[in-house]
């Protein structure tokens, strides 16, 4: 009977830690970004100014090596570069919200947030709508390119509620001083 419950427990441990041993999960960011991101933990315009910066890296990376004619297994590297995109991108989104929660004014940086939807929005569907993209190759990238179109559309929306209720926050608190 012991025998069993030992072997059952590794079995569901088998189960669990393949799955996760098998996935490579990789940071996006490299090592000087995480250590800007760290000094800037406690100045939200500037964490917040990286994160947009960070994510337009992405895109802009993402375009060269798509415009690179040397370029091959070009679908993957789209696909990873997406995904990296929007993983940083995602963590933007994350600190507006921690940020948000705080009660930082964030207002400023909050119109260059947004400034940046614009031009990932603009950015991504240009990569949809291109005219030389190989539908076989596009159709292993589709799926993470709607998903970052959607994000950010949807996250465009969002950031500008937020400025909305940031302005009205600040104003508020500011009649409470006077």
């Amino acid at each position: 009977m012991r025998a069993s419950r030992w072997t059952m427990a590794a079995g569901l441990f088998l189960l669990i830690a393949l799955p996760l041993c098998a996935q490579k999960r990789r940071d996006p960011l490299n090592p000087l970004e995480i250590d800007q991101l760290r000094d800037a933990m406690l100045d939200p315009d500037e964490r917040l100014k990286l994160y947009v910066q960070f994510s337009r890296d992405r895109i802009v990376k993402l375009e060269q090596m798509r415009a690179d004619p040397k370029v091959t297994d070009r679908a993957l590297q789209t696909h990873d570069m997406l995904q990296d995109f929007l993983t940083v991108y995602e963590e933007l989104n994350d600190n507006v919200d921690m940020y948000v929660g705080r009660k930082n004014d964030i207002r400023k940086v909050m119109k260059l947030v947004i400034e940046g939807d614009t031009e990932f929005q603009s950015r991504l569907r240009a990569l949809k709508n291109t005219a030389n993209a190989d539908p076989k190759e596009a159709k292993q990238y589709e799926f993470l390119l709607t998903d970052a179109l959607d994000t950010v559309d949807a996250s465009a929306e969002d950031h500008r509620k937020t400025l909305v209720e940031v302005e009205e926050y600040v104003k508020q608190q500011k009649k409470k001083k006077k």
